[in-house]
């Protein structure tokens, strides 16, 4: 290989793509604007940066105690020889969880180095190294069954390597994976040692496929991303050649599931598994970056819209069916039975950015924002030890966090995403600095040649005044561009899927150096150009109103009801506040009266909206009929059931037509009743063992 470069790379958003230092392609092109380190950014609020601590003090740890107590680290020292034994764990792709949660552990010492963690993960990649077949193979299963002559080897991984790879085995996922967290390591650490071990196996992947040799495209996306990265890092072209070659061979006798069924190019609607799906887009943007590629461009952008005018949640979460694990068709977007995947939710989260760092757009920032504040976060408890595998809008009681999953992607990529949570809140061209999200913080940028520092202060998600105190190392002029947020522009969600019932009237401010000055916006963003100096102040103010959000009418789920929004984050009404519990016997008027305050005592510290509603009951003629006028207590919807199971509801009816009762209790797992079958719950928060829906109907 080429000479390893020798700057030692920082991570940009964590588990995106890294800036500035690795080699680009012979064409130049990379994306046109550029994240800003997580590294360069330290948090200083009191709702991101407590949550990153927890991660690292409590979700990380915990993380690895599962892998540990579970079997995933054993199957490594079993294929390395240090065990005897056959393998441990559930599924072939478990290894992928030991490789996320170095990652994380990787992010997470840059923010707070921890030796003894550095310690333990010298120790876990020396076995990991040890468990590589010589000729670079790293799969444990397929190694520990050939040490009992081929007992033991899973059900989907196929007698020869590879061989079902578009289909279950999962070999190449694990190894994207794999990728990723050695690229962080290296980052992280300066050391080698993962990273060595990755580029062993990737130059065994690029010998074993091609269009004259091995011709299986991934059945699970994210080696592609992997490629992308330990290109970025060595400046060794055939590992971004490869990771097209994974893209660009799909669609030969493919499924939807696994988004196998047209050319990647071809592809204009988001369909099948939604992780596998966010993954693709994602791998997508960034051979359209560097590529410069067009046809890739045109079709990611054309699936983001198919997205978000049609299949997404007002939480923001993606994915409506457990069968599938993924998208239903346009406007089939049921909420008790909704399963929006923690994971689905990153994946969106990694879509989306990249998209902004094409287009410089901020209704992609909109959509990274609220799955931010709402679906993603809903994924893991205030504590950081119990977690969703799905997130459904509405629940009976049957949906408990639980600590640990048969399936663990969910929990592990929980570990390494909320490290990189800095890397999302500036971005940068050589003459323009992004704001993209609010959150205090202070960072030290570097845009072309020029240095600035710069420190923010907000009180976000509960409060919408920010300052913003721009520090330049020397004078000089550039372009400050701050995301003036759709919620702040009447705009629940971009496209209309989702829109507020009234129009706000009270507008946006802004300040610079104590004076009112003119918004002049541009593809969503305050532009202020000047030329700065140290101790520059600019003051925006977004107005928060509680605002009431109907959806399109041919989401028939959500017809006459409402939803409650302010600024960014959804909420709902969950048991411990409302109706003795029996939240889903609540009528909320279209008219009701709300006020919004902030309660500091309650699950640490949130906003919460008041207004009133009224109780139902069916009567044993089959009518139903409004009991007395209650009050109704909403929180964010990210923290429902850290205070236990119980009912919990997203969208209110506004008549008792759009109830639904059985013998006068409100929700069971029926669908309303425009759809007849019962639909069930996936069920995985009662076990707390996952399985994969969606793969017995490939098998």
């Amino acid at each position: 290989m080429n000479k390893l470069i020798k700057v030692l790379i920082t991570v940009t958003c964590g588990i995106l793509l890294v800036s500035g230092c690795a080699k680009k392609s012979s064409t130049g092109a990379d994306y046109p604007i550029q994240p800003v380190p997580f590294t360069a950014v330290k948090l200083t609020d009191n709702f991101w940066a407590p949550r990153i601590k927890k991660n690292a003090s409590v979700t990380i740890p915990i993380a690895f105690g599962y892998c540990e107590s579970t079997g995933r680290v054993k199957n490594f020292e079993i294929a390395a020889g240090l065990d005897t034994g056959k393998f441990q764990t559930i599924y072939p792709f478990d290894d992928s969880d030991v490789y996320k949660i170095i990652e994380g552990a990787s992010y997470s010492l840059q923010t707070f180095p921890n030796p003894k963690l550095e310690a333990y993960l010298d120790t876990l990649i020396h076995k990991i190294g040890l468990a590589q077949e010589q000729d670079g193979y790293l799969y444990t299963n397929r190694t520990i069954a050939e040490k009992h002559g081929g007992k033991g080897l899973h059900e989907w991984a196929g007698k020869n390597r590879w061989e079902k790879d578009s289909v279950l085995s999962h070999e190449l996922y694990n190894l994207g994976h794999l990728y990723e967290a050695a690229v962080a390591h290296f980052q992280a650490t300066g050391k080698r040692t993962m990273l060595d071990i990755a580029l062993k196996s990737a130059d065994l992947v690029n010998r074993d496929f091609g269009n004259d040799r091995v011709k299986v495209y991934p059945g699970h996306q994210v080696i592609e991303m992997g490629l992308v990265k330990l290109y970025r890092v060595t400046g060794e072209k055939k590992y971004l050649d490869l990771a097209r070659f994974f893209l660009d061979i799909r669609g030969l006798h493919g499924r939807s599931y696994n988004q196998a069924n047209l050319k990647p190019v071809d592809q204009t609607e988001a369909v099948g598994h939604s992780v596998r799906a966010t993954y693709m887009y994602s791998g997508m943007a960034d051979i359209a970056a560097i590529e410069n590629d067009a046809a890739y461009l045109n079709a990611i952008t054309k699936i983001w819209g198919d997205l978000v005018y049609g299949k997404m949640y007002l939480t923001g979460g993606i994915g409506a069916s457990g069968g599938n694990e993924g998208f239903a068709d346009p406007f089939v977007l049921p909420n008790m039975s909704a399963y929006c995947e923690t994971c689905a939710s990153i994946g969106d989260i990694f879509f989306n950015h990249r998209l902004f760092l094409l287009h410089g757009q901020s209704k992609y920032i909109d959509i990274l924002e609220k799955t931010l504040y709402n679906s993603m976060l809903s994924g893991v408890s205030l504590s950081a030890d119990r977690f969703f595998y799905p997130n459904p809008l509405e629940s009976n009681g049957q949906h408990l966090r639980q600590a640990w999953f048969g399936c663990a992607c969910c929990p592990s990529n929980v570990a390494r995403f909320v490290p990189a949570i800095p890397g999302y809140v500036y971005a940068v061209t050589d003459k323009e600095l992004y704001v993209n999200l609010f959150i205090s913080n202070d960072a030290n940028i570097t845009l072309g040649k020029r240095k600035v520092s710069i420190s923010q202060k907000a009180n976000f998600p509960w409060d919408g005044k920010v300052k913003i105190t721009v520090n330049p190392e020397k004078n000089g002029k550039f372009i400050l561009k701050i995301r003036i947020p759709g919620w702040a522009q009447n705009e629940a969600m971009p496209g209309g899927l989702y829109k507020f019932t009234d129009q706000d009237t009270e507008p946006v401010t802004l300040m610079i150096n104590g004076k009112d000055t003119e918004i002049k916006i541009e593809d969503g963003y305050a532009l202020v150009s000047r030329k700065w100096k140290s101790g520059d102040k600019v003051e925006i103010d977004f107005p928060m109103p509680v605002r009431k959000v109907i959806a399109d009418e041919r989401v028939i789920e959500d017809r006459d009801k409402i939803a409650f929004q302010r600024g960014p984050v959804i909420f709902c009404a969950e048991w411990p506040d409302n109706n003795s519990g029996n939240v889903l016997d609540l009528v909320v008027k279209k008219d009701a009266a709300v006020t919004t305050e902030f309660e500091p005592s309650l699950l640490n510290g949130i906003q919460v909206i008041k207004t009133s509603g009224f109780e139902t009951k069916k009567t044993l003629d089959g009518k139903v009929e409004m009991l007395g006028e209650e009050p109704v207590k909403l929180i964010p919807y990210a923290l429902w059931n850290n205070r236990g199971a119980g009912q919990m509801m997203v969208w209110f009816p506004t008549n008792t037509e759009t109830g639904y009762y059985i013998d006068g209790i409100h929700g069971d797992d029926n669908y309303p009743g425009t759809v007849k079958k019962p639909i069930k719950s996936e069920g995985f928060q009662k076990s707390g063992v996952a399985t994969e829906p969606g793969i017995n109907e490939m098998k």
